[in-house]
């Protein structure tokens, strides 16, 4: 009598994935893009480690699904970073996956043609290619890691990384962040809560051992040296903000409590805006004014930021698409975006002598 079969029961097929080496065959890293990641990332190293008095900003749209309108905001985003970086380092925001508490689009490269194909082969070398031409105009870029395979397919061609909110609690996640080669942003819990992130630092600090794949795409123990450049950014969450000024002394105290750096990146979006884009450019400015006032333990912002402003549905008739505007969470405009960055530049030149000075 032949075994029972007990895998694999609510599995429909096993599709081929081509391995990280062959994606990077297919889309190779350049000196170009390869002297832009670096770049970045020991600028924000240098920040994280008090040498540069600068802010980082992460800026973008929520989700990339158009290379060419992302590509478009890229090249504007660039020209402003040249024109502010004598106080702040300019970040694109360049996620491609997006997690769900229930459905929804998953992101570029789960969905790459929005139309529930689920082309991953596709999707991955497309997100590839886009974070490629982005370094190639020397501006490092910022991602979300949801999948712990997914570095391996583009790491090297980012320069900061988010673990979200949703993740941030995960072994999983502290795991795959203690061996990333790029600054880690551990977000605050959905309920608020700043111990998970916490936790979260110290955790991807230490040396880990656990299952993935290699640029091969075999199973392997991928073994850590640990992050030493984790941070903890607070998003709001359990139905309030927390930017103000206590809730930052707060998170100053417990990262003291916990003997970590105090470096504290304020995402201006999500439920510190009550997910109003309108509101972000407010949250930015009281945050600038607590730097002012002489703040220290704030390194960073996050901006969701498009070419138009708010955010549309996904249309069965994707040529009804409107140009730059996002599909996942609503973002300020471009004019927006150049305002309440201009304007905190204003501020910031004087401040950061300051903290400067007081280093």
């Amino acid at each position: 009598m032949p075994v029972a079969k007990t895998e694999n029961l609510n599995i429909a097929s096993f599709d081929h994935m081509p391995s990280p080496e062959e994606i990077k065959a297919r889309v190779p890293l350049t000196e170009r893009a390869a002297a832009s990641v670096l770049a970045g990332r020991q600028a924000l190293g240098a920040i994280l480690d008090r040498k540069d008095p600068r802010l980082f900003l992460v800026v973008g749209p929520c989700s990339i699904h158009d290379p060419v309108a992302g590509l478009d905001y890229a090249r504007r985003l660039k020209a402003l970073a040249d024109e502010v970086s004598e106080t702040m380092l300019l970040v694109m925001r360049v996620y491609f996956e997006k997690p769900r508490t229930s459905t929804g689009w998953k992101g570029f490269i789960n969905d790459p043609f929005m139309n529930d194909t689920f082309r991953i082969d596709v999707g991955m070398e497309k997100a590839r290619r886009f974070l490629l031409d982005v370094c190639e105009l020397g501006l490092p870029t910022a991602t979300e890691a949801l999948d712990p395979n997914a570095p391996q397919y583009y790491g090297d061609l980012v320069s900061w990384t988010a673990i979200g909110a949703r993740t941030s609690e995960s072994q999983t996640h502290r795991e795959m962040a203690s061996g990333l080669s790029t600054p880690v942003g551990f977000k605050n819990a959905t309920d608020g809560d700043l111990e998970v992130a916490i936790n979260a630092i110290i955790s991807a600090a230490h040396p880990h051992s656990f299952l993935g794949i290699n640029n091969h795409g075999q199973s392997s123990v991928i073994r850590t040296r640990g992050n030493r450049h984790g941070h903890v950014v607070l998003r709001g969450g359990g139905g309030r903000p927390n930017y103000d000024t206590v809730s930052i002394r707060l998170a100053e105290q417990a990262l003291a409590k916990a003997k970590l750096q105090p470096n504290i990146v304020v995402d201006c979006s999500h439920a510190n805006s009550w997910k109003k884009p309108e509101y972000q450019p407010l949250v930015m400015k009281d945050v600038v004014h607590q730097i002012r006032e002489g703040n220290r333990s704030v390194v960073g912002l996050m901006i969701e930021s498009n070419i138009e402003a708010g955010n549309q549905p996904i249309p069965a008739d994707l040529q009804q698409l409107r140009y730059g505007c996002s599909v996942t969470d609503a973002c300020v405009d471009w004019a927006a975006t150049e305002d309440m960055i201009r304007k905190a530049h204003a501020v910031l030149r004087e401040a950061l002598a300051q903290r400067e000075r007081a280093a």
